[in-house]
């Protein structure tokens, strides 16, 4: 597999002025795509997202969008369309939601979490997928978690919105493998970002237990999932269709370790 794997492609991947989804963005553009980083605050990050990519020598755009309102995927789209080239890659991202036991979920927090990391990721692949169809080529990751399938403490609306995540991928992938898009799911496992300090936890205990807990002795990294994401965005991979696959050293594996 060439270095440049993904030369003349471009990619947009939501959720990547920080953490996994920069990792990610930064990945690609390195295997040759131009990116379009999205963000929804972090626009100072974002736009630091975009230059290391432009040193690189790929070209990159950031664009702001809240995911949960579908008037600004609309204009987020129009303004790729207007601004862009269309997209070869979507990778899904962006998440957010309300760290609550499940019993304490209220319809808003149902609505913005589901709306946030999942039902976001529809709407964007229809926006994207009659290009890809039209080239007969088209790479789609989502990003998910263990929480879809395992319960973690204060994750209750969250977890259920990666287990649509993860459903989704499948039928996307149903849908979508006979015109050349394969649509695949990538589960980490425990990564230090800032994501963990929106739970109440103590952060550093968490974190020296998960690595403990892992055979291969650390923590993954962004690094490690943005491996993963472009791998599975080469035609090395066109024959991974519809799967969620973990990467987390083997942590989840794990009932005890000395």
């Amino acid at each position: 597999m060439s270095n440049l794997f993904l030369a003349h492609k471009t990619a947009l991947v939501t959720g990547s002025s920080r953490g996994i989804g920069r990792a990610i963005a930064l990945r690609l553009a390195e295997a040759g795509a131009d990116v379009i980083v999205h963000y929804l605050r972090k626009k100072r990050s974002a736009q630091e997202v975009v230059s290391i990519i432009e040193a690189i020598g790929r070209r990159a755009i950031a664009v702001k969008a809240n995911l949960a309102d579908t008037k600004q995927i609309e204009a987020m789209f129009d303004q790729l369309e207007s601004t862009f080239t269309p997209c070869d890659i979507f990778i899904g991202n962006a998440a957010s939601g309300i760290p609550k036991d499940i019993l304490a979920v209220q319809d808003k927090h149902w609505d913005w979490t589901m709306d946030t990391n999942a039902r976001s990721i529809l709407r964007c692949v229809k926006w994207v997928t009659p290009y890809m169809e039209q080239q007969g080529w088209g790479r789609i990751v989502n990003l998910t978690s263990p929480g879809s399938r395992q319960t973690l403490p204060h994750y209750g609306p969250i977890g259920l919105s990666k287990a649509v995540v993860e459903a989704l991928t499948r039928y996307l992938a149903a849908e979508l493998a006979p015109h050349g898009i394969i649509a695949n799911a990538v589960s980490p496992g425990v990564v230090e970002t800032d994501a963990l300090s929106a739970f109440p936890i103590d952060q550093q205990k968490y974190l020296e237990f998960a690595k403990k807990m892992t055979p291969a002795n650390r923590l993954t990294m962004p690094r490690d999932v943005a491996n993963l994401v472009a791998f599975l965005c080469s035609d090395d991979a066109a024959m991974i269709v519809g799967q969620t696959i973990t990467v987390d050293g083997g942590f989840g594996m794990t009932m005890y370790r000395e």
